[in-house]
């Protein structure tokens, strides 16, 4: 069903929502702080409403979060929108676009927009149209909330310039882990230009925040960075791979966030592509397993080593690691740098910084660190306190088995 028809507004947002929710990568965090207290715009970006997602930051945030349409001039395998796909069509305008914003934040729903869309016509005429919408919200509106806009890496530089200019967060998506399942599954789409236009997007960021000969500021661009997102288990590509590609895309191009969405099996689709998605637990220990690498030291390489490239589903990949190299074990908050400190299964970055200005005090002991925050029951075999020694416990055969979760009764119906 690839002809337009006409709907009503309430029935394209019902259709291009729903079309939207498998783009994971909406969170307002790391933009700069606006709100209308001095009565002379509209919308914030630490307002509350009725909130749909957690930034990285802990705040709880709602976006509207649409694509313009779902209309594609692209026939990327594992896209429901694509256009061999036999799914119903919307298209909204961008004065819909902007009425739908404006009447949702006034009514408290949402702190901003997330726009994304599909391809019509050509991705110069289709960056254009959403270009349009976040303009006339700034300048017309003067509207002052989160604005995300995905782009699209096949526009022109000078429109990708214009939508950093407007948005708080640009992202443009890699699709896969891989270049060969890019071009096996996405085939008008060319990873090279993918990069380009990432690279562009670090630049111009760089950019603005150098100040001219005079002292003035350039405009800001994307305060909030950039990010991006990755299909994960459509292809063959293990964890490893996947986090590798994360490290690469985090060095190379500054971005804020790689989002992990799990692939979900979508009707008429290719024989290329299984028949039945990951397990939501592979998507999880990815998260952890990122934020490993981009707040705890760990690299990619290790978080994988000593097992078959994939992470443990039964278990978080912190306390996975500590298990393979149980050597580094016991650790003595009284003594450990923070850099050990935060491998301990258990300790949070916040646990780590109270340990460190507490013990400076006084000798710590068991109620210390669980009145911090420690996990204690993850922990437990990985520090020496005071008054606590694991023991035998850390080379016990089955510590392992400790971790894993408890066997659940089916449901029978």
């Amino acid at each position: 069903m690839n002809t337009m028809t006409t709907h009503s507004l309430e029935r394209k947002l019902a259709i291009l929502s729903d079309a939207a929710r498998y783009d994971a990568s909406c969170a307002s965090s790391g933009t700069s702080r606006r709100d209308s207290k001095d009565g002379k715009g509209l919308g914030s970006t630490e307002g509350s409403g009725i909130c749909h997602a957690y930034a990285p930051d802990g705040r709880c945030i709602s976006l509207l979060k649409i694509l313009m349409t779902n209309f594609c001039i692209f026939d990327c395998a594992y896209c429901v929108n694509r256009v061999s796909s036999n799914t119903e069509r919307a298209r909204f305008t961008v004065d819909e676009v902007v009425t739908l914003t404006l009447e949702f934040y006034r009514r408290n729903y949402i702190e901003g927009l997330f726009l994304s869309s599909g391809i019509i016509q050509s991705p110069d005429r289709t960056m254009e149209d959403m270009v349009r919408i976040a303009r006339k919200l700034r300048e017309e509106e003067n509207f002052r909330g989160y604005i995300h806009l995905k782009t699209i890496p096949e526009a022109s530089p000078e429109l990708i310039e214009q939508a950093g200019l407007y948005a708080d967060r640009v992202s443009i998506n890699v699709e896969m882990p891989t270049d060969a399942s890019v071009t096996q599954y996405a085939p008008e789409k060319k990873p090279d230009t993918i990069r380009r236009a990432m690279a562009d997007v670090r630049l111009r960021k760089e950019a603005s925040k150098d100040r001219s000969h005079t002292g003035r500021r350039p405009a800001r661009f994307a305060p909030a960075g950039q990010s991006t997102q990755m299909i994960i288990g459509a292809d063959g590509s293990s964890d490893a791979t996947i986090l590798g590609q994360s490290t690469r895309l985090y060095s190379s191009y500054g971005l804020k966030r790689v989002y992990y969405s799990a692939f979900s099996p979508i009707p008429d689709a290719t024989a290329k592509l299984p028949l039945i998605k990951p397990p939501l637990m592979r998507e999880h220990r990815l998260y952890q397993a990122d934020w490993l690498m981009r707040f705890y030291g760990f690299d990619a390489g290790e978080i994988t080593a000593g097992t078959d490239g994939n992470l443990d589903l039964s278990i978080d990949p912190k306390l996975a690691w500590a298990l393979r190299n149980r050597h580094a074990f016991p650790v003595d908050p009284m003594r450990a740098d923070r850099e050990t400190l935060l491998r301990v299964p258990g300790f949070g970055a916040r646990t780590v910084q109270r340990i460190i200005d507490t013990r400076r005090h006084r000798r710590l002991r068991w109620d210390d660190l669980a009145r911090m925050g420690a996990n204690m029951k993850n922990a437990r075999p990985f520090v020496t306190l005071a008054d606590w020694t694991p023991g035998a416990l850390l080379d016990s055969p089955d510590l392992a088995a400790r971790f894993a979760p408890r066997p659940e009764q089916l449901s029978l119906f």
